[in-house]
């Protein structure tokens, strides 16, 4: 029998760049995603499986500080419901599937894709099209909500200062990123 060619999922936004000196659009590094949703008996049990605390405060992440799970991101998206970030290849799904107690969890890696807004504009940038009040002490280093952007759904995470991390679904991403490099070209700082 002959070898077959096994198909690898292709980056939707590859090589793109956008933005100005003030706020650069760069598509994010390919990740493995989660979506989760779990009652309150269930946190502790997948926190530790999954080698990151979810965070139970609105508008919260949390980042694993442990080695064996470095680049891990929970982020809260609802009362019981969070979005899972790590890097590309990690098995989510695999971590869950030792927790006994009742959630559910669904691997939505290539649904979804990620883009970069970063530089002194990022927040100017954003709120373009996004009605969230991205100031420092209301939307801090570690904040994220689900919101929109333009006529697109996205979670938004302020990674750093300058750095935010726009969410998105596969199928809006071409829109998404287009707009934000359109608002990027002349921002207000």
């Amino acid at each position: 029998m002959a070898d077959k060619p096994i198909a690898k999922p292709v980056a939707p936004l590859e090589g793109r760049i956008g933005g100005s000196a003030q706020a650069t659009i760069t598509p994010a590094e390919p990740a493995s995603r989660l979506a989760l949703r779990a009652g309150a008996d269930a946190v502790a049990p997948l926190s530790k499986a999954l080698g990151v605390k979810l965070p139970e405060k609105p508008k919260t992440s949390a980042r694993s500080k442990a080695a064996r799970t470095a680049g891990r991101t929970a982020l809260w998206i609802g009362p019981d419901e969070w979005l899972v970030l790590a890097p590309a290849g990690t098995d989510l799904m695999a971590a869950c599937a030792k927790v006994k107690q009742r959630h559910s969890a669904v691997d939505v890696s290539q649904r979804n894709t990620a883009i970069m807004v970063s530089g002194p504009a990022a927040r100017s940038v954003i709120n373009a099209g996004c009605p969230q009040n991205l100031s420092d002490d209301v939307f801090p280093v570690g904040a994220c909500s689900r919101t929109v952007l333009g006529k697109a759904e996205m979670i938004l995470l302020r990674e750093e200062e300058l750095v935010f991390r726009v969410e998105c679904w596969r199928s809006f991403s071409d829109y998404v990123f287009t707009f934000l490099a359109d608002a990027a070209r002349d921002p207000v700082v």
